[in-house]
């Protein structure tokens, strides 16, 4: 009877504390849905492996009211690809095989010559020279049925500036990275025998992670539980218009769950999944040639917050979707949030929550 009453006196203040952070999450949340008019939402916070709070709120599809579930629900996850793309790299890397710091025409024999030589590192901190998106590109509605057909969209223009010298974002970037990726993984690097980036991913990420609810977003299949997408025009939820993410798979081609960005994060926090040193490697901000730091890393941008913390991660943006993704290794700490609208602007609601966890 004694032993019976000391559990609950230990239990229940722990219990009442972690409800009381799941109910001001809650109230936040919640506001902010009703404020930013997003038809559909999902959050998931995972410490030292276990998820502390996961919900959806709102639909997945307006029209038939489906609710959205953080541990079905695919959104797209914009940029976030990059980092899931990253991880893929840091496996064949690992493997020794890829350079960071060779030419790029050892992995992408048809990369045209320029007038400055470009490296996978440089790509991947975004400061290679490769120009972003132009006019519509982003809507793009062609299907590209291979990563090396992508490449005709910017493969001809000349370098925005000397790599090295200037932070210049550019998700066509990793198009290239992804290129590589596909030589490198061959066997012996055999041109003719490249897999597909596709599974390069998919055996290098969302298998060894269980990620079983990240895949690509195929715009002409069917995919079970992916969200519907939507804007927000002249005060208006409207669906969003029909764009193939095909040409960009790399740097923003992915659907998945909050859940699973959980389970991609917490294979960060310490060696296991990659090497401790490459992780570091990853995540350590580049600098351009007069020293300056860029604040992203390969595939990681570092967000060093008022407070003295500092959390690793990414945004994405993309037609009908915005989603953030923070990890902090002292404690162990994921976050995932994302929403199937565009534009949607979470107001450092993303770091708030990451303190509330946190602290």
């Amino acid at each position: 009877m004694k032993r019976i009453i000391l559990i609950i006196l230990i239990s229940v203040p722990l219990a009442l504390f972690g409800q009381s952070k799941s109910e001001i999450a809650n109230q936040k949340l919640q506001a902010f849905v009703d404020q930013s008019k997003v038809p559909g939402l999902s959050i998931s916070i995972s410490q030292k492996g276990e998820l502390v709070y996961s919900k959806g709120y709102g639909f997945a599809d307006l029209e038939n009211q489906i609710p959205v579930s953080p541990s079905k629900t695919k959104f797209r996850i914009g940029s976030v690809s990059k980092t899931l793309t990253a991880a893929a790299l840091a496996r064949l890397y690992d493997d020794g095989k890829i350079d960071l710091d060779a030419p790029i025409e050892r992995y992408v024999p048809i990369w045209p010559d320029k007038e400055h030589q470009i490296t996978l590192r440089l790509l991947a901190g975004h400061i290679a020279g490769i120009r972003h998106y132009r006019g519509n590109e982003f809507y793009s509605n062609v299907k590209y049925e291979t990563v090396s057909d992508g490449l005709v969209i910017f493969i001809n223009d000349r370098l925005i500036n000397k790599p090295g010298t200037k932070y210049a974002y550019s998700s066509y970037g990793w198009n290239l990275i992804s290129s590589a990726m596909e030589n490198a993984a061959a066997p012996q690097g055999g041109f003719l025998t490249a897999k597909s980036f596709l599974t390069v991913v998919q055996t290098e990420v969302f298998e060894p992670l269980s990620m079983t609810n990240t895949v690509p977003d195929h715009a002409d299949r069917k995919i079970e539980n992916r969200t519907k997408f939507y804007q927000y025009q002249n005060g208006e939820v409207v669906e969003a218009p029909y764009v193939d993410n095909s040409y960009k798979w790399a740097g923003g081609g992915f659907v998945g769950t909050t859940e699973d960005l959980c389970k991609f994060g917490q294979a960060h926090m310490e060696a296991g999944y990659l090497k401790a040193s490459t992780i570091e490697e990853w995540q350590k901000s580049q600098t351009t040639t007069d020293g300056k730091a860029t604040n992203y890393g390969i595939g990681w941008r570092t967000f060093k917050r008022p407070s003295g913390k500092t959390f690793y991660g990414h945004s994405g943006g993309s037609v009908g979707g915005i989603t953030f993704f923070l990890i902090h290794q002292p404690s162990q700490t994921v976050l995932a949030i994302t929403g199937n609208m565009d534009p949607l602007n979470y107001n450092g609601l993303q770091y708030e929550l990451m303190e509330l966890f946190i602290d």
